[in-house]
């Protein structure tokens, strides 16, 4: 069975991610959405809100699993027994942050991380840029899944 992890902080989570999740689902036989812990950054929602986001938005999809993880991916990893990462490329500056970061996860362990080009559609959506739109009362529902509303 081939399992991939799909990380990150999902703060929340996009039509970017979305797509990327929705392609990975073709290739692997599990993805899952690994929300990273990480105490010294400020999110605009909690842990929980970004966990069910997600687990709404796949709810339909048994193939995509939600969990949570503090530390290297690569220790998470190998922790559940999975051999890829799963990264979304919007741009040619991703593509070299993202290099960096598998050449040394592949260093540390033997995880593989495979890459996906974002569809034209989304490729210039970020979740910063979601949470900007949302602090300046902007219409983001265009910019993430239909489960991603704030009260």
């Amino acid at each position: 069975m081939k399992r991939a992890i799909f990380p990150g902080s999902f703060d929340p989570i996009t039509l970017g991610h979305y797509d990327i999740i929705k392609r990975g689902v073709t290739l692997f036989d599990e993805i899952i959405v690994a929300i990273g812990i990480n105490a010294d950054k400020k999110y605009m929602f909690s842990l929980e809100e970004r966990k069910a986001f997600i687990e709404k938005t796949f709810a339909d999809e048994p193939k995509v699993k939600v969990m949570t993880y503090k530390g290297l991916t690569v220790d998470f990893c190998q922790e559940i027994g999975v051999e890829f990462i799963l990264r979304g490329l919007r741009n040619p500056a991703d593509f070299e942050f993202e290099k960096a970061i598998a050449h040394t996860n592949r260093d540390l362990a033997p995880i593989e991380t495979v890459f996906l080009l974002t569809a034209a559609r989304t490729s210039y959506i970020a979740s910063s840029i979601v949470r900007d739109v949302i602090r300046n009362n902007g219409d983001y529902t265009k910019l993430v899944p239909l489960t991603v509303r704030v009260k």
